[in-house]
């Protein structure tokens, strides 16, 4: 019986196809992005905006789909990732080795169990501060924020109707964002 060989981030930047992630060593095609994806996407960006801005809080660099380096065999894509420029005070470039200090998934259909249990326990391992995941269907996002070990939920907001309020949720409380138009309201 021959040993599985498990992917490497060589193995990954060799594959032909970009729109691939390195999960528990094995090279998986990222889901087919919905519209529903890709506007909780931008519009997170867009309330995040004065974060990555010199003018108002700034401080950090919040990049989309960015490729990180966290052991051997593990490199997913996340939808949303950022880092506090005092501990990167670079613009991020290629693949990031150095772990995020928040990352954000939308969640796609059929992909649940990758971002609500195969990342949170990889974050979790290596210690990301903040994880936050957003079900743009269900109008939800839960965040998370390390509490010694293990995660813990500071927030849990389902948008129902058209009049969300902004919330300010950690690590970007110095601005609340708008939580109604990041779900779709």
């Amino acid at each position: 019986m021959e040993a599985l060989k498990l992917a490497t981030l060589a193995d990954l930047l060799a594959h032909p196809d970009e729109r691939v992630e390195l999960i528990d060593g094995e090279i998986v095609r990222r889901p087919m992005a919905r519209a529903e994806h890709g506007l909780a996407q931008s519009a997170t960006t867009i309330e995040l905006g004065p974060f990555t801005r010199p003018t108002g809080p700034g401080g950090w660099w919040i990049a989309t789909e960015i490729s990180v380096l966290y052991e051997a065999h593990q490199c997913p894509s996340h939808d949303l990732a950022g880092w506090r420029r005092e501990r990167l005070p670079e613009r991020p470039r290629g693949v990031v080795e150095l772990t995020p200090d928040w990352v954000c998934e939308i969640v796609s259909p059929g992909h649940e169990r990758k971002d609500t249990l195969t990342l949170l326990l990889l974050l979790q391992r290596h210690r990301v501060p903040y994880y936050w995941l957003i079900w743009p269907e269900e109008r939800t996002l839960v965040a998370y924020a390390l509490d010694g070990a293990k995660y813990r939920i500071i927030a849990d907001l389902t948008v129902t109707g058209p009049d969300a309020a902004r919330v300010a949720i950690p690590p970007f409380e110095a601005v609340p964002i708008d939580v109604g138009y990041i779900l779709g309201g």
